[in-house]
């Protein structure tokens, strides 16, 4: 399997970040780490095994992406306005300055697919719902996609813009990004076992958004014993991957 680092300086975020890249050709994935993760923990925890055959067989090629969240979503006691306009800077460098790479470096003109697992799955379900035009997939495992516990209920137009929740009840019937998501896959997932009661509460209430605004989406709630972590994600991961880019 082809493996490569990079690294490359971010103007929006005015520091070098660095991203890895696994596989080649196939569909684009962007895959963003746990809170506070890092852009090898997707290979630490074994999850390039997980997906060994999709990777080597050219089905997909993963892009692990760095996150700030040190400095945003988990900054406990920051002052919000601050946290979520450098969340806002990181966004813009995934957008404006990763993506146009991950384009370059995977060569085949396919939308991408986003996807994470606890904080990761909030990241991927944003980037998703801020930019269908970018994304044609998410499938976003154990998250929770509101912003209510990440800046203590503060709102301003910037979290607004990052809420999934807030943002879809808000959108008009009309909005063009609904048929789009429509005509996109939309999966997200959430166990009912330990550590998972509030990402459970926080699918719950994308589901009810989603379905009060005629989105269609795949919300999947496995059972008592599913629980928060790599082994279930794993499990999940092979589940509905071949709903997005077939079997290997």
């Amino acid at each position: 399997m082809r493996i490569e680092y990079e690294k490359q300086h971010s103007g929006c975020l005015g520091r070098d970040m660095e991203f890895k890249v696994y596989g080649q050709g196939g569909k684009p994935v962007l895959a963003v780490p746990c809170q506070n993760g890092r852009f090898y923990d997707w290979e630490n925890f074994g999850m390039l095994d997980t997906l060994r055959d999709y990777l080597e067989e050219g089905k997909i090629q993963l892009f692990t992406v760095d996150t700030i969240d040190g400095e945003t979503v988990s900054c406990a006691g920051g002052n919000p306005y601050e946290r979520v306009r450098r969340h806002e800077a990181w966004y813009n460098y995934v957008v404006e300055e990763l993506i146009p790479r991950i384009r370059e470096i995977n060569g085949t003109g396919q939308a991408l697919l986003s996807t994470g697992f606890s904080m990761g799955a909030y990241h991927a379900a944003n980037f998703f719902f801020r930019r269908p035009d970018i994304f044609d997939s998410v499938i976003a495992l154990s998250g929770v996609y509101d912003t209510q516990d990440m800046y203590g209920g503060y709102m301003d137009e910037v979290v607004y813009a990052n809420d999934p929740c807030a943002s879809l009840s808000g959108m008009p019937a009309d909005h063009p990004y609904i048929r789009m998501f429509n005509e996109r896959t939309i999966i997200l997932c959430v166990g009912q076992g330990a550590w998972e009661e509030q990402l459970l509460a926080g699918t719950r209430r994308i589901d009810q958004v989603l379905h009060a605004k005629g989105i269609r989406a795949w919300v999947d709630y496995w059972g008592l014993d599913v629980n928060h972590d790599w082994p279930w994600w794993k499990k999940q991961m092979r589940y509905f991957l071949p709903h997005v880019v077939g079997n290997p």
